[in-house]
């Protein structure tokens, strides 16, 4: 299986109630994953929250590229107009700074309410993102206990509910989003290598091969003394990986699936190194 198309009927269904309940929010914070910061980015969040004001966190930014977090966040600023938080969630400060950004970008909303003989109520934001991007890590952090359901396979949250983070935010909470039709290779790939795209909708081997191929392409020295190649060896493969490392099969065949499920395992927490896949050239952003 080399196409990826993954839709759940559940992430479906959250996409319409999402923009049933938008009218009852003040403020939006979108997660992306800062290791494919335009690739994990809704593309239509305006569309679906016309005059909102918003909050993009990059998260994983610890197991992100550095000079690139900076790179994007600033891009993103630009393009949006809209404050940018990059963050791993480990730092008390990042949540302390949501929290008061998200009330400072209701002030305006708060104040034409008391104009017009309103009573006062809570700030309504709302936290959305694409699947397995950190959208309930964050909404942990921000109601510091873990009262919604997380989990590490794509799509755990399912379920909508509001959550009282402070005596002035109420928080909703709504499951990832995904476009309806992934007829985006480049994004769907790259959504399966950070896990954001559920395992049964791609071949590991394709994906690992894939994220081998890019990772050699964008970080070659990393890579090579990561899998002990030599800096004048090319053609960085599954196959030599495996034999390498000694992952072998009977008749001294490469174990090129156990290889692959290990690589992308090791990827994604961060163990082989600090990567950003999306660079802005290619979307023609610089």
């Amino acid at each position: 299986m080399t196409h990826i198309h993954w839709y759940p009927g559940h992430i479906a269904k959250a996409q319409k109630q999402l923009k049933e309940k938008l009218n009852l929010v003040d403020v939006i914070i979108e997660v992306v994953d800062a290791r494919i910061p335009y690739s994990s980015k809704y593309k239509t969040t305006d569309e679906l929250c016309p005059n909102k004001p918003k909050i993009i966190l990059m998260n994983k930014a610890d197991i992100s590229d550095e000079k690139y977090n900076k790179i994007w966040a600033e891009i993103y600023r630009r393009k949006y107009n809209c404050k940018v938080i990059v963050t791993s969630l480990l730092n008390k400060k990042d949540i302390n700074v949501i929290i008061d950004k998200v009330l400072e970008l209701s002030n305006q909303t708060m104040q034409r309410r008391i104009e017009k003989g309103l009573l006062p109520r809570a700030t309504r934001t709302m936290v959305i993102g694409m699947p397995n991007v950190g959208k309930s890590s964050t909404i942990n952090k921000l109601i510091k206990k873990a009262k919604t359901k997380t989990g590490a396979k794509a799509g755990v949250t399912r379920q909508q509910q509001w959550i009282r983070i402070n005596d002035k935010i109420e928080l909703l909470d709504t499951p990832g989003i995904i476009p309806t039709v992934q007829d985006d290779q480049k994004q769907a790939i790259k959504l399966a290598f950070v896990n954001s795209i559920g395992e049964k909708a791609y071949d590991s081997e394709y994906v690992a091969e894939k994220l081998i191929e890019l990772l050699s392409k964008l970080y070659t020295k990393d890579i090579k003394q990561y899998f002990n190649f030599s800096q004048d060896e090319t053609d960085i493969n599954i196959e030599k990986i495996a034999l390498k490392r000694n992952w072998i099969l009977k008749g001294e065949k490469a174990d090129t699936l156990r290889t692959s499920n290990i690589i992308l395992s090791c990827f994604r927490e961060g163990k082989i190194g600090k990567f950003t896949l999306d660079r802005p050239e290619e979307y023609g952003l610089i």
